[in-house]
């Protein structure tokens, strides 16, 4: 059995193979669809491949998953390989293979085609929008400028507020600013819509979103969006791991999926604001005495002074505490 690293870039992809305790780098290939499958033919079918998710990882996966026993595709937060001190496309590859081979690396949950589908369609609805949110404040921006005040009409794009738009007195060249934003908010509207005709045909469909759809204040869009990220919900043990998943639980734990992949979130911790000194969770009380070397100069210091440095140590705490966490409640 091999263990084969892949580091991936947009015209090739370094290739380094650890067997039987050595690991040798193996020359580059192409990133292209013929490349690929010469180079997935040469595999053998106990061997293991493991790549960085990057942009067109999945579907390097879906070339070489066939003729290989697994295709690992990892986070690149949990390789390490960005903290390296010497980093090379042929070092990145050698460290991709001596962690597969050493059983290091977790797998993130691939999404099979439907979901890549609905992922990229929603992407892409993602996008428009933002461009259409940029034209309307470019409107926004010229109206402001001018001192216009405030439209009469609750919807500036509407057919009221364009007829009051189009009778506000402005310069030329701000008068050819908002006609062209109007013309590119008209193109991104027909745009949306074109795209969201497409989800809805595919997302209705399933039956899991129309269960979803049933929720007051859930619609297609909502619903989809909730599929596309989770996936297959049956691959989480319990709801509470779901809601880590998705970012919600304060307390998130390694978790385990039925499939036998791993992947791992970042802890975040809820501070109250109102926690005294040395009362942090998780975090050692700043005024525990020490037994360093400089623990009698610390003693010869005052009682105030050094009650002084202990809240200082403990607000300084806090503060990068409530930074990871942007939830953070007051009682």
């Amino acid at each position: 059995m091999r263990a084969i690293g892949l580091d991936v870039h947009r015209d090739f992809c370094e290739v380094a193979i650890a067997e039987g305790g050595e690991v040798r780098s193996a020359g580059r290939i192409q990133t292209t669809p013929q490349a690929l499958e010469l180079f997935a033919g040469s595999l053998g079918g106990d061997d293991r491949v493991a790549l960085e998710v990057t942009c067109g990882a999945w579907e390097i996966a879906r070339i070489i998953e066939p003729h290989v026993e697994r295709v690992v595709v990892v986070s690149p937060s949990d390789t390490g390989i960005r903290q390296a001190r010497a980093k090379t496309d042929r070092l990145d590859a050698r460290t991709l293979a001596k962690l597969l081979v050493a059983g290091e690396l977790d797998s993130v949950w691939m999404p099979d085609a439907r979901i890549q589908v609905l992922r990229r369609r929603l992407g892409r609805r993602a996008q428009l929008v933002h461009s259409r949110t940029r034209a309307k404040n470019e409107i926004h921006a010229v109206l402001q400028r001018r001192l216009t005040g405030r439209p009469p009409a609750s919807d500036l794009f509407g057919v009221k507020g364009r007829r009051w738009l189009a009778g506000v007195e402005l310069p030329l060249e701000e008068r050819e600013t908002v006609d062209a934003c109007l013309r590119h908010v008209d193109f991104l509207d027909s745009e949306i819509g074109a795209v969201e005709r497409l989800i809805a045909q595919q997302a209705l469909g399933w039956p899991e979103i129309r269960r979803l759809m049933t929720v007051p204040g859930v619609n297609v869009i909502v619903a989809a969006t909730f599929v596309a990220a989770v996936g297959d919900i049956t691959r989480f043990p319990s709801p509470r791991q779901l809601v880590g998943y998705l970012g919600l639980d304060p307390k998130v734990r390694r978790r385990r999926h039925t499939d036998g992949s791993q992947s791992r979130v970042r802890r975040r911790r809820v501070t109250r604001w109102w926690r005294p000194a040395g009362r942090l969770p998780g975090r050692r009380a700043p005024c525990t005495p020490s037994t360093s070397a400089s623990a009698p100069a610390a003693a010869t210091r005052s009682r105030s002074s050094r009650r002084r440095a202990s809240w200082r140590a403990c607000s300084g705490a806090c503060s990068r505490a409530t930074r990871t966490t942007p939830t953070a409640s007051r009682r």
